[in-house]
């Protein structure tokens, strides 16, 4: 068999939706300024579907430090990888800087997020090391568990009873290898917005011999007192070992970092692969992120606005009857329940009738029956933005209950 005709007559869990789709629920073309409300397909609409956490994406500072940086460096600078020919003192100043806020000895920038924390695990286990993650890990973090040569054990998503079971088992078998224990799990699950169990995996650490690797990726810049993330909004920041997250949540940009102790990240420094043979992030991306790392810092009204807005919304859709799930940080989910034709026929109402955009999330990344409207709230948002929402919302939850989106000729074609 030719390789490519599997491919051909299989596209997937969501490929195989993508005639009726494409451009309209998956790849969508959100277009003008990035702010709340946006124009799709030739409308405008009230977005809730960037993660632009702290409204910096056009924010005026923001903008204009970016353009400068631009005009400065161009596009290119600096030419190869750091450790050939790409290394700056602002690389650098803004490693130590994001170490400071995050209370941790060194940090080291990473050019993307998925790639990033892909190649972190990659570099820091082999086959004899035994791995123990909590099962709503993000893609990126799976992804890089299924290239683990070794022992991997997984328990369900914030259950610490499993997870001290898997760590017995992790424990036993690396005494018989020789290996160690990395256990990863998220400061904020993007999908349903609760909070991972950090403060209770780290006082597992009384018992068991591990080191911990959180994905802070949604908790960088909105948890905690300073927006050092959800290890601080927990009370245990310093017990992270290894603490990651991406600038493209709260920072509105590209890349990531990852911090912990000098000599662990030293070691990472020398081995990431994706580093390595990657070129080095250019310049206007560095300085921009310094802008966005000053402002996380000295603009605590950024968050608060934020937070301002996550809790009229969440507080306004519980009382309208509406599941959010335990959903603890600005995620917000939206839980209904219906087939993958009832979720294309609501969302496609909500955008034309109600010009509401939000995310709908249906299976296979939930089960099936599960319908999730996910909203991402920003500091730009308004509480008028909130009610017009909840309005919306009211209305197709109606329709969905009283089975008006079963019998629409989109619903019957997807042929669930």
């Amino acid at each position: 068999m030719d390789l490519f005709d599997k491919l051909k007559t299989n596209l997937g869990p969501l490929g195989k939706h993508s005639e009726l789709s494409e451009g309209y629920f998956m790849f969508p073309k959100l277009e003008g300024e990035i702010a709340p409300r946006m124009q799709f397909k030739g409308k405008e609409v009230l977005t809730w579907s960037l993660n632009n956490y702290l409204g910096l994406a056009n924010h005026p500072e923001i903008r204009e430090a970016d353009a400068a940086a631009a005009a400065k460096w161009g596009a290119a600078y600096p030419m190869g990888a750091r450790m050939m020919s790409g290394q700056t003192d602002l690389h650098e100043q803004l490693e130590r800087e994001l170490a400071e806020f995050v209370a941790k000895e060194s940090a080291y920038l990473l050019n993307y997020g998925y790639q990033g924390i892909m190649s972190v695990i990659d570099a820091l286990l082999d086959r004899k090391d035994v791995v123990v993650y909590d099962a709503e890990c993000h893609a990126c973090i799976i992804d890089a568990l299924r290239m683990h040569l070794g022992k991997r054990y997984v328990f369900p998503h914030n259950d610490i009873e499993n997870c001290e079971k898997q760590l017995q088992r992790a424990t036993k078998l690396a005494e018989e290898q020789g290996g160690g224990i990395l256990l990863i799990t998220e400061g904020v699950f993007g999908m349903t917005g609760d909070q991972g169990k950090i403060a209770e995996i780290v006082a597992l650490k009384k018992k068991y011999n591990f080191r911990l690797l959180v994905d802070d990726a949604h908790g960088f810049g909105t948890m905690g007192k300073t927006g050092a993330g959800t290890g601080e909004e927990q009370g245990v920041q310093k017990e992270i070992d290894l603490y990651f997250s991406t600038f493209a949540k709260s920072m509105a940009s590209i890349g990531a970092f990852i911090a912990g102790d000098a000599p662990v990240i030293h070691y990472l420094k020398y081995n990431m692969r994706s580093q390595i043979f990657a070129k080095s992030l250019p310049m206007l991306l560095v300085e921009g992120a310094l802008k966005r790392l000053e402002l996380l810092r000295t603009r605590p009204e950024l968050k608060d606005n934020l937070w301002k807005v996550v809790n009229a919304l969440k507080s306004g859709l519980i009382a309208k009857g509406f599941s959010i799930g335990n959903s603890n940080s600005p995620v917000t989910p939206v839980v209904l329940n219906g087939t993958v034709g009832e979720a294309a026929t609501l969302s496609k109402d909500l955008r034309e009738t109600y010009n509401i955009f939000c995310s709908v999330v249906i299976y296979p990344v939930v089960p099936k029956g599960m319908i999730i409207l996910r909203l991402i709230p920003t500091a730009v948002h308004t509480l008028e933005d909130v009610e017009e929402t909840i309005t919306a919302f009211e209305a197709i939850k109606n329709k969905l209950s009283s089975g008006y989106y079963k019998q629409t000729e989109l619903a019957m074609s997807f042929g669930e």
